[in-house]
């Protein structure tokens, strides 16, 4: 597909992606609008629709949300809209003001985050972390390759890319202390997840089917869950995850759509037990994905995490999530987990990379890391295949550890 935009062409932001946002521009600072990102630039997307001569309810509105709940028909044929506006010359004077630099724009949360769920869907990553914590046992535990292990976040602090993460207190013991103390986090994480973002919603008490994914996913973003590893170590028997993982999780502020991803779809890895009927996807859609990921702290490259080695696909994960007949929502955000591959230089988080603080990081400054500093920074970004050879961009997302 071609634009009569020339930033467009070559892009990772071109017409085969074509993501949504939520933008401020400077002439209306308290106005938010719904953008999409093509080449430099960012198209307001409800003036376009106006400029076009098909003024759009959806794309006018201040937030994903009234696109999400309009479901799959709708997002086709608003997709197919931008595509023409776009890619059609025609269109060229009317849409090209309705194009603003990138640059000059401030991204917010495109959306307001219904529920949140994060999954641990890595074998790689789980063992890597069995056999920190276990030594001597069986890295995984006895259900894990029989259905994918998620627990239920906080939504409230889901955060849009660039907001700074502040250092959580809470709760930490270590081995060697008696008793516990509180105080701020001494081994800040990161994990380097996917996130995939729920459009229409279902019937409480009808779970949905793998063959709906397509139905109830909009599109997908990066994920950096952020994680207090000794907070977490000490609360989380036996309930699980709480304060050492609520305190905040950041996201992209560009939503790819799922259309965008045809040609980045592949088969997942060769599962070793037989899934139960309701996650079996071995006759039907694949939905593993190749989405390359590069983990940097403080601008230095220190992993690349291959979204395709997942063992538990974003489909089984949405089974399995309503399985018992839970509903879903627009807006209902749900996470891949920490992204981890068989190389040390693949691995997702801190506590895999420094196998638990025994092998530090070293950055080009000289100095090293086992955990997050205050003052550090660290940036997720992605990749994907699109059609006939492009790119298809993700953005980025980044935050900064404050004391």
């Amino acid at each position: 597909m071609t634009s009569w935009l020339a930033s467009a062409q070559d892009s990772p932001f071109g017409l085969h992606n074509l993501p949504y946002g939520v933008f401020t521009a400077p002439d209306q600072p308290g106005r938010r609008r719904i953008g999409v990102a093509v080449g430099d630039f960012v198209l307001d997307a409800g003036a376009a629709a106006r400029a076009a001569g098909e003024p759009s309810v959806l794309l006018d509105a201040d937030s994903l949300g009234p696109l999400l709940a309009a479901g799959r028909p709708a997002w086709t044929a608003v997709r197919a809209s931008l595509t023409a506006w776009l890619g059609d010359e025609s269109y060229r004077a009317a849409i090209s003001p309705c194009l603003l630099p990138r640059g000059e724009v401030e991204l917010h949360l495109p959306f307001e985050v219904a529920d949140y769920v994060d999954f641990y869907a890595s074998e790689h990553h789980a063992t890597n972390l069995g056999k920190i914590f276990r030594p001597g046992s069986e890295p995984l535990t006895p259900n894990w390759k029989h259905l994918p292990i998620g627990y239920h976040g906080r939504a409230g602090t889901v955060v849009v890319s660039g907001t700074p993460v502040v250092r959580p207190q809470g709760q930490r013991k270590a081995p060697s202390e008696a008793l516990p103390s509180f105080g701020p986090s001494r081994r800040l994480d990161i994990e380097a997840e996917v996130g995939f973002v729920v459009g229409a919603g279902s019937e409480l008490g009808k779970p949905v089917p793998l063959a709906d994914f397509r139905e109830h996913v909009f599109g997908v973003l990066l994920l950096n869950d952020w994680s207090a590893r000794d907070i977490q170590a000490w609360e989380y028997v036996p309930l699980g995850p709480f304060l050492g993982k609520s305190f905040a999780t950041s996201v992209s502020p560009w939503v790819v759509p799922l259309d965008a991803l045809e040609a980045a779809r592949v088969t997942p890895p060769t599962r070793d037990v037989e899934p139960l009927p309701y996650l079996d996807d071995r006759e039907g859609e694949a939905w593993g994905l190749d989405i390359a990921m590069e983990v940097r702290l403080n601008g230095h490259p220190v992993s690349h995490p291959p979204f395709a080695a997942m063992y538990w696909t974003a489909a089984q994960q949405l089974a399995h999530m309503t399985a018992n007949g839970a509903s879903l929502r627009p807006g209902d955000l749900f996470a891949s987990g920490t992204v981890s591959g068989p190389e040390v230089e693949t691995r997702g988080a801190l506590i895999e990379l420094t196998w638990n603080g025994e092998n530090p990081v070293k950055l080009p400054d000289g100095t090293t890391r086992t955990f997050l500093e205050d003052g550090d920074e660290v940036t997720i970004t992605a990749t994907a295949p699109g059609p006939d050879g492009t790119v298809i961009g993700f953005g980025e997302v980044t935050g900064r550890i404050v004391p």
